[in-house]
């Protein structure tokens, strides 16, 4: 039987860094191969004999993994900030990056990331891509109110964005130059593009079956709307790699960053080591919630007479972590609670 070998790759936008490690940790051979298809697969042939692997997760690390997967007896991905916290070493390379992870895959202590199927991951991209639409939709909304109020023209904020009240408001402004105008109509233009182009996006995602019954579970929770159900499942992925709730609000960044020194715990802002995805969605749920959730608005003021409105959404938040966590594990609609009496 042949002895497998441990790789580890040091990945980059043009190149891979690569180790190859015997079972006993004897380098075999080191390099760096072009991060294309037809280089990979002309370097994976060479490899001597059966082989695992590991990567960091970068922004490249997604289709690479795809691709060698399917030659590989297993490939692991790894999480970058845990492999720092585990090898601080002074000597810092591709290939010395790439040794360390072949290294700690060799010995079984690559600590790994969680990675999605492709699938989920192609939907995961639908999502991302519009919501940076919707951020830009806002940015162009801002211009046009930015230019109207530059050239002193009266306008109503609250019906600045239709249509119809857009294209009499350019007919009879006064004093407002062509330039800006045709600046005004361009940017329209552009606003109703955005907006047809991510109720297409929502229409594609809306309609895939591999996640349609997670998220309809989850939107049955008062409260949860199709974006934050959307984000939910396509940013976790398999709801059980939680262990509890605990884990999976820290994955969301709605806990604070702790402490301890001298049998003394402190309490910082709110940790950056999260999904920004997830945490946006969840915070700016959290404020709408309440007003269609009895139990959360219970939540809401019991936090609020503290005198805190951030730790107040944050507590909201938190509380929607632990429903959709629940629901999702469990794959059945949400059944409300009655609402604690107040006194």
């Amino acid at each position: 039987m042949e002895s497998i070998h441990y790789i580890g790759l040091d990945v980059h936008k043009k190149t891979i860094a690569y180790c190859i490690k015997t079972v006993a940790g004897k380098t075999v051979q080191h390099g760096t191969v072009r991060s294309e298809r037809q280089a990979l697969r002309e370097w994976q042939a060479e490899i001597p004999g059966p082989w695992m692997g590991a990567m960091e997760a970068t922004l490249f690390t997604g289709w690479i993994y795809d691709f060698l997967k399917t030659y590989s007896v297993e490939l692991k991905v790894a999480h970058p900030e845990m492999i720092k916290a585990i090898t601080a070493a002074k000597k810092k390379n591709d290939r010395a990056d790439a040794e360390k992870l072949a290294d700690l895959l060799r010995v079984n202590l690559l600590p790994e990331c969680n990675m999605m199927s492709e699938e989920l991951r192609e939907l995961r991209r639908i999502l991302r891509y519009r919501n940076m639409v919707v951020r830009t939709s806002v940015k162009m909304k801002n211009k046009i109110s930015g230019l109207l109020m530059e050239v002193g023209a009266s306008y109503d904020k609250q019906r600045l964005h239709s249509r119809r009240y857009f294209e009499e408001l350019l007919d009879k402004v006064e004093d407002v130059p062509e330039s800006v105008k045709e600046l005004l109509k361009l940017s329209r233009s552009n606003l109703e593009l955005f907006t047809a182009v991510q109720k297409k996006l929502i229409k594609t995602l809306r309609q895939e079956p591999q996640i349609k019954e997670r998220v309809e579970c989850l939107m049955s929770i008062e409260g949860v709307g199709e974006i934050t159900a959307l984000t939910w499942v396509l940013e976790v992925g398999d709801p059980t790699r939680f262990r509890n709730s605990r884990q999976a609000i820290s994955y969301c960044g709605l806990c604070s960053a702790q402490k301890e020194s001298a049998g003394k715990e402190h309490r910082g802002p709110i940790s950056k080591k999260r999904n920004k995805h997830l945490q946006t969605i969840l915070v700016e749920a959290a404020k709408l919630a309440p007003y269609w959730n009895p139990n959360l608005a219970a939540l809401r003021e019991k936090e609020l007479e503290r005198g805190n409105r951030n730790r107040a959404t944050l507590a909201v938040a938190r509380k929607l972590v632990e429903y959709m966590l629940a629901v999702d594990r469990r794959g059945t609609p949400f059944v409300q609670e009655e609402p604690p009496q107040v006194a």
